[in-house]
């Protein structure tokens, strides 16, 4: 995805190097072994924007980098990454953002008790900027895994509803940025409609932020990715633009159905990926995800007149337009 509006506020710069020296800080033990699973995909690199929604939603009202936000920003940080450790047991991946993942580095056991630990580190942090943000933040890993649930209960469901396809993404990855945005408010200490608004924004930027994930894994190539294009119909994961093609009434929707329900090999996957690009699937994808841009331009309305805020306003569209 390309760069968003709130990489250029004055003092991100600076910010993300707050976020990236507070995040190896905090997963730092005198285990060198554990510290090497634990580091493995941080170090990997990532464009941090869970952390940096937080440091941004702090600075609506025209305030500093607070050390809390940068704390409750690699709180959601380390929850991200552990889930994604997990995350790469369940989908027996072998490579992620470039590197190996730590199950095929490391095997299956240490993978899950690394995201164990870095669940915990993040709770750690949570629980040290106040009972408000550490309950939010438990209420939030719950999300992720009823996300989770729902989408592994659709596992290679050609007939899976378009409701749990929303409903799954809204908690395996929205919820995240709507509590990271949230706790930019909590620890800025701003008003209550003001962090009302943050968490709604959060929520739709989330929801952006994952149809256009979607949409770019069946439309982008490998060298793009860092991953083989259509690795979730792979996978069995049917997203919008998939399900969305699956409606349509005819021979290409008939042929895809045909294909999917099973894992895929290569020329297969091939086939449906064709498919899908070239039918209205993913358009229509990018008009679900229109509604969502809209959703969080509207509630940007709500909140102090800022920088801060319009590069919260921008954010959303520039994140659409990343697809062109």
């Amino acid at each position: 995805m390309s760069s968003t509006p709130l990489f250029s506020l004055p003092g991100m710069t600076e910010d993300r190097q707050r976020i990236e020296d507070a995040l190896l800080a905090a997963v730092h033990t005198k285990d060198a072994y554990l510290n090497e699973l634990a580091r493995h995909l941080i170090i990997a690199g990532g464009k941090r924007l869970r952390p940096v929604l937080t440091i941004v939603g702090a600075q609506v009202a025209g305030g500093p980098t607070l050390d809390a936000a940068v704390q409750g920003g690699i709180a959601c940080e380390l929850v991200q990454t552990g889930s994604l450790y997990h995350d790469d047991v369940i989908d027996e991946s072998s490579t992620r953002r470039g590197v190996e993942t730590v199950n095929a580095k490391w095997g299956n056991l240490q993978a899950i008790l690394a995201g164990d630990f870095l669940l915990a580190r993040a709770s750690e942090i949570a629980a040290s900027l106040g009972a408000e943000v550490a309950g939010l933040l438990g209420h939030t890993i719950a999300r992720l895994c009823e996300g989770e649930i729902e989408q592994l209960r659709h596992t290679y469901d050609v007939g899976r509803p378009e409701q749990s396809y929303f409903s799954s993404i809204a908690g395996k990855t929205a919820s995240l940025f709507s509590t990271a945005a949230r706790i930019g408010g909590i620890v800025a200490e701003l008003e209550r409609p003001v962090i009302e608004a943050l968490t709604a924004y959060g929520l739709a930027y989330g929801m952006v932020f994952q149809i256009v994930d979607d949409i770019l894994d069946i439309t982008s190539t490998e060298d793009q990715l860092g991953k083989p294009a259509g690795h979730d119909m792979v996978e069995g994961v049917y997203t919008l633009p998939v399900l969305r093609t699956l409606q349509m009434a005819g021979v290409a929707a008939d042929e895809l159905s045909d294909l999917l329900g099973a894992p895929l090999d290569p020329v297969v996957c091939d086939k449906a990926l064709s498919i899908v690009r070239s039918g209205p699937g993913i358009a229509e994808a990018l008009e679900a995800a229109a509604a969502y841009v809209t959703a969080a331009e509207s509630a940007c309305t709500a909140l102090p007149r800022s920088a801060a805020t319009a590069a919260l306003l921008a954010a959303p569209q520039a994140l659409l337009d990343s697809v062109a």
